[in-house]
């Protein structure tokens, strides 16, 4: 895999080296924490992501294979999966939207400590914190992948993004995040985790944010209750004129989502209505504000390289920019997210 990311380096642009400084200056000091834990995927292979990740999720009994999803907030599962949730702690009636697929969960938050596993035994276990157990799908008007039922089977997500509330998610708050309400240890724990290839670091500390990573900060939402989206841009078909808006690191998907203007994609007008980018287009993608984004990867669409999505689901409109990556992200770098501080970061492979 090394040898095979070197070729990416030079073909499919993943920009790295000397314009990528190891911290920026205002990154947050991780040495005075120890509690990390690192959790290798169920479904792993080594150096590689090839499919959404996956982790045990447990309640107290057998662990489910539950799909980790870095673009929504809080653990959905299927009440098939919580025998006598009715009974427990709940904060009422529950809805979470997934944009990309167009399935809308209903069910109730219960509050219960959850336990989440590694292939090679590793687990830790969060306080009592909101679960989403779904008693019935529903589906969007122009939902891409979705059955309605009122007998949800086999739903088992484990939802650790940031910033999703203002997509169709407005009760997926920080409160739901497992991987921020982690207890347990000896030492003082900073909440945040690290998205590899291969797995999960859990808590962020100084043995596992060695490295380059370059940091952005994130500012908070304006009700404070949690950080903005990251800031980013994207540039079709080699153009120098980027057109920026957020950028979403989605490990719960295999494609790439992607909204741009008309003025960004004289190129792929022609296609607009198929939704898709010609073969061979240039994608090339930075991150942070409009002015001072750096560049982070580029590739050709349909190019088949590590970092490619499986396919680019394309939307051209002038209401926002946005693209969600999808997991291929993490061939070529690991993302850190300091639930704590706002932090963003990068660390190439």
């Amino acid at each position: 895999m090394r040898q095979l990311l070197a070729v990416v380096i030079m073909g499919a642009g993943l920009w790295v080296g000397a314009g990528l400084p190891a911290r920026a200056q205002d990154a947050p000091d991780y040495a005075p924490y120890r509690e990390g834990l690192f959790l290798s995927y169920l479904n792993a292979a080594p150096g590689e992501i090839g499919a959404v990740p996956r982790l045990g999720l447990s309640f107290g009994g057998e662990p489910l294979r539950a799909e980790l999803d870095s673009g929504s907030t809080g653990i959905v599962v299927a009440a098939e999966f919580v025998p006598g949730f009715e009974a427990m702690p709940s904060q009422g009636p529950a809805r979470l939207t997934y944009t990309s697929s167009g399935r809308v969960m209903l069910g109730q938050w219960v509050v219960t400590p959850v336990t989440l596993s590694g292939r090679e035994g590793a687990s830790v276990t969060t306080e009592p914190l909101p679960v989403l157990v779904v008693t019935e799908v529903q589906c969007l008007g122009h939902a891409r992948d979705c059955r309605p039922t009122t007998q949800p089977r086999n739903i088992a997500m484990i939802g650790v993004g940031f910033a999703r509330e203002g997509d169709s998610q407005s009760q997926s708050t920080p409160d739901k995040n497992p991987l921020l309400h982690v207890t347990g240890g000896d030492g003082r724990r900073r909440q945040g985790y690290i998205l590899s290839p291969e797995g999960v670091h859990v808590g962020l500390t100084a043995a596992n944010t060695r490295g380059a990573f370059r940091y952005l900060k994130l500012v908070r939402r304006p009700d404070g209750a949690d950080w903005a989206p990251l800031p980013g841009c994207i540039a079709l078909g080699g153009s120098t004129l980027p057109a920026c808006g957020t950028v979403l690191i989605d490990t719960g998907v295999s494609v790439m989502y992607m909204t741009v203007p008309a003025a960004q994609a004289p190129s792929v007008q022609g296609t607009a209505a198929e939704g898709t980018l010609p073969p061979g287009t240039q994608v090339a993608i930075s991150v942070g504000e409009e002015g001072s984004a750096f560049p982070l990867y580029s590739f050709a669409a349909g190019d088949g390289s590590p970092l490619a999505p499986d396919a680019i689901h394309l939307r051209v409109a002038d209401d926002r920019v946005f693209v969600n990556t999808s997991y291929h992200l993490l061939n070529g770098f690991d993302m850190l997210f300091d639930g704590e501080g706002g932090y963003v970061g990068f660390r190439p492979r």
